[in-house]
């Protein structure tokens, strides 16, 4: 008997000793949802006359800090960051160290956003701010307002927000070179709200940035400005929406190289409106060239042969105003092999055309071996032959619906600038489709801008097809595939039928764009989708 109440005790001890180390809740006890609450802090919140270079704040419980990097808003910003400890462990207090001067009668905030979360659940405290004043008040203006990224419909993440005093310092170029005065982010991707600012004049500012360093950087960051200075307290709440733009880089020519035999390429940054090549070099009786640029990239591409050697060339290329001379070194030894693609899979859709692309430049085509079939009948098809750019050759025929078609171009069909003919029987099969196949959308546009206006018809977030309006009417978009689409007006207000950037020291704003309010649901097959669009 002695021994089973030996072991008895032994097991009702292990299990008490088992249950006093386990960590967390007891099963089924109610979770924890409650978040960390600041006991104290050090100097103490919304001190005056502030001094100090540490600052400690203390919570009930340990707290872990997650994605402070991204969450963390000091307003007026520092030039050099505070040290904030400690960071993946967990703790009951923040220590902040002040490694910057401060400001004299500036009123500080730090913003935690919901990186403060308690160490078991991960409950945050939300929208978490430390605040000092190194006046004797602390300033309670506030700013608020939205911001528009102008060419989504969806704001894609936050965005930077600055606000600069207006004072003897200020001119147009500080958004270039210096930290703002105050900063905040965009709490919801939209909207945003300056706290304790201090009375004063004001320029407002926004911009999506690559690198988060409160700067503007033209080459890779969007801006968006308010063009009249805000005067506190009057402007406490910005009426209408800072809308982001990308600025359009000044021209300039980068250095042309040769990148495989027989192709040079001059790359380029900003816009090119009408940018020319001139051959300065004497060359052989044989030497030809062409020259496209490359699709979706800064680079004019210059392709040239002859049957002898050549050790370099020398060229001029213009654009505008600009002038600038190149001598490109010819050493490679190897061409690009020709290969020819198209841009027809499966299905050739009505109104569209069969393209044949090559990269390399085409010197001749025989259509003696090219043949179009209607496999339905077998019969032949006639069609023709058309250049439609020095890469790409056109297939034109009267199409009928619902009827699969044959392409074949046999071996020494195709010749290219190097003399290079394609090698292999190139077959391409698609079919046409039914008419009640597609779907069109009609769109009754109630005009209210005295500017004319651009429609356009967006898939995937990608211009489709567009017309222009200087009245009020109707836009049709027919024979479109059943898929999700996107409708937008540009306001184009210089009449030149694109939509034109803005461009910040100029304080010229972006051209208006204007989305069709509603998501469109996906369009079907055989089916009108009518729509009314008023533009104001």
């Amino acid at each position: 008997m002695k021994l089973y109440n030996s072991v008895f005790f032994l097991l009702i001890f292990s299990f008490v000793l088992a249950s006093c180390a386990r960590k967390g809740r007891p099963e089924g006890g109610p979770k924890d949802e409650d978040a960390p609450i600041l006991v104290s802090a050090k100097p103490a919140y919304e001190s005056l006359n502030f001094n100090d270079k540490n600052i400690r704040i203390y919570f009930d419980e340990y707290i872990v800090l997650k994605d402070l990097t991204k969450q963390l808003i000091v307003s007026p910003p520092f030039k050099t960051e505070p040290l904030i400890t400690p960071q993946g462990t967990p703790s009951k207090y923040i220590n902040i160290k002040l490694l910057d001067t401060l400001k004299e009668n500036t009123t500080y905030t730090f913003n935690f956003g919901n990186a403060v979360q308690d160490n078991n659940e991960n409950n945050p405290l939300e929208n978490f701010k430390y605040i000092f004043s190194t006046g004797n008040f602390i300033d309670s203006m506030s700013i608020e307002g939205a911001i528009q990224d102008i060419t989504i419909k969806k704001p894609k993440k936050n965005y930077s927000v600055l606000l600069y005093k207006i004072d003897s310092t200020f001119n147009d170029s500080i958004v270039y070179k210096s930290k703002p005065d105050y900063v905040t982010r965009t709490y919801d991707s939209i909207h945003y709200k300056f706290t304790n600012i201090a009375e004063g004049n004001y320029f407002l500012a926004a911009i999506d940035e690559a690198t988060s360093d409160y700067k503007f950087n033209s080459k890779t960051d969007k801006i968006g400005f308010y063009k009249d200075t805000l005067t506190l307290p009057k402007d406490s709440l910005i009426p209408s929406p800072i809308v982001l733009f990308k600025e359009i880089q000044p021209y300039a020519l980068k250095k042309g190289r040769e990148i495989t035999k027989g192709r040079i390429q001059f790359p380029y940054t900003g816009k090119q409106e009408n940018m020319e090549i001139k051959l300065l070099s004497k060359v052989p009786d044989d030497f030809m060239f062409k020259t496209a640029f490359e699709e979706d990239k800064d680079t004019l591409n210059y392709w040239y042969f002859s049957e002898q050697k050549i050790d370099s060339l020398n060229f001029i290329i213009s654009e505008k105003t600009s002038i600038d001379t190149a001598t490109v070194f010819l050493r490679k030894k190897k061409i690009d092999s020709l290969s020819i693609s198209s841009n027809v899979s499966n299905t050739l859709h009505i109104k569209d055309t069969l393209f044949l692309i090559t990269n390399n430049p085409i010197r001749n085509f025989d259509t003696s071996k090219f043949s179009l079939i209607n496999t339905s009948d077998t019969t032949n098809v006639p069609y023709t032959l058309k250049t439609i750019t020095n890469n790409k050759l056109g297939v034109f025929f009267e199409q009928k619906t619902k009827t699969p078609y044959k392409f074949t171009a046999l071996p020494k069909a195709i010749e290219d600038i190097f003399k290079v003919t394609s090698k292999d029987t190139l077959n391409y099969q698609f079919t046409t489709r039914d008419i009640e196949d597609y779907g069109s959308i009609i769109v009754t546009i109630n005009k209210e801008v005295k500017h004319p206006v651009i429609i356009e018809l967006l898939k995937k977030d990608k211009v489709y097809k567009k017309q222009v309006l200087k009245t009020s009417g109707k836009v049709e978009f027919n024979y479109l595939i059943p898929e999700l689409y996107t409708i937008r007006a540009i306001i184009d207000e210089n009449d030149n039928g694109i939509w034109d950037t803005g461009k910040y020291l100029e304080k010229k704003l972006p051209e208006r764009i204007v989305y069709y309010p509603d998501e469109l649901p996906e369009l079907r097959a055989n089916w009108i989708s009518n729509l009314n669009f008023t533009i104001k």
